[in-house]
């Protein structure tokens, strides 16, 4: 009998030590009914996640791009307001609005009290080419979340006015130079007149009458041939009222009586005292008969060894002598070409010494 109950107490031995083993292998989550602490609770995570500065001061733009959308090539001045708010606690510091090429900025106040208000000013004027204007300016704070601001600035600029030629080529000996007539209008059908015209040297002038308005505008420009000769390349300025392109401009050049090919002589790894020839052309571009009256330069470095009649001018064939370098690292003479009766060409010389 006292056997039997041995075996009964070490079977039951066994058993508990199983269960015991069993229970040691469980899911951790069985072993336990009390309620899982999660990943955000743990003192490492809240210490990782920095928390929330109620106190701290929060600058709230109602808006950070302002678009204009289209404007005129020489647009009367644009004007974006940026309003904002102080959302946080305390007092929030404007430190500085940054500028920008082309863009003025300016800020109302610089310290806002929780729940004031305050504005950005920026204020630009299109002066460019058509195409897609943008423009970033930054607002600097005692915002801790964000101490730099951008602000955006967008508009596209288009031409409201058209006018043409855009360029004027002139001729001496054609009526008025070959002047076309200039024609203007208004791309947006909007009125303006034209109040002034003036030209490089005032050798192109057009009567205008600053009282009149219309969408179109044709202009007779009259080209005073002597002071073209002063004058022979140039720029004409019109103004108008039209409130998104002001001003249309209109380069000029004649085509001069004379000229020489090539109009300007480099030459390179030049040795002292040692000529270099190169071919010169003197041309009447209108193609009259014409004499060279004289051919030198101020330093006496140019010479010229032979002149041949060519068709429309002459072929000359020049030698040029640079000195003795003394340190330097190029040499300028010009050659100075004077037209009987007539124009007085130069052409520069510049030769660069052997190093």
């Amino acid at each position: 009998m006292a056997r039997n109950y041995l075996i009964l107490l070490f079977v039951g031995c066994v058993l508990l030590f199983q269960l015991g083993c069993q229970e040691q292998n469980m899911p951790a989550e069985k072993l336990s009914v009390e309620p899982q602490s999660t990943e955000a609770d743990s003192p490492e995570k809240a210490e990782a996640e920095p928390q929330k500065d109620n106190a701290a001061p929060i600058i709230t733009f109602e808006k950070t791009v302002a678009d204009f959308g289209d404007v005129g090539v020489t647009s009367s001045k644009k004007v974006a307001e940026f309003n904002f708010t102080n959302s946080g606690n305390s007092l929030l510091e404007i430190k500085e609005v940054e500028k920008c090429c082309g863009v003025v900025t300016m800020v109302d106040k610089t310290e806002i009290a929780p729940g004031e208000s305050g504005v950005v000013k920026a204020e630009f004027q299109a002066t460019q080419k058509p195409g897609l204007y943008m423009k970033n300016i930054y607002v600097n704070s005692n915002d801790k979340t964000q101490p730099r601001l951008a602000l955006t600035i967008k508009a596209m600029v288009v031409s409201k006015v058209s006018y043409s030629p855009k360029r004027l080529r002139l001729f001496l000996e054609e009526d008025n130079a070959g002047c076309p007539k200039i024609v203007i209008n208004s791309l947006d059908d909007q009125l303006f007149s034209i109040t002034n015209f003036t030209s490089t040297g005032e050798s192109i002038t057009a009567d205008i009458d600053s009282s009149v308005e219309a969408t179109k505008f044709v202009l007779s420009p009259v080209v005073d041939i002597e002071k073209l000769n002063n004058n022979p390349k140039g720029r004409i300025n019109i103004s108008m009222t039209h409130p998104e392109e002001n001003t249309a401009q209109i380069t000029f050049d004649m085509l001069p009586k004379f000229s020489t090919s090539p109009p300007l002589i480099i030459a390179f790894n030049a040795a002292s005292e040692k000529p270099i020839v190169r071919k010169v052309s003197v041309l009447n571009n209108y193609g009259g008969a014409f004499e060279i009256e004289s051919v030198s330069s101020p330093n006496n470095a140019i010479k010229v060894l032979s002149q041949e009649k060519i068709r429309d001018g002459y072929q000359l064939m020049v030698e040029m002598t640079p000195p003795a370098s003394e340190g330097k690292t190029f040499f300028t003479d010009v050659l100075v070409i004077k037209i009987k009766d007539g124009d007085e060409l130069q052409v520069v010389c510049r030769v660069f010494y052997k190093q």
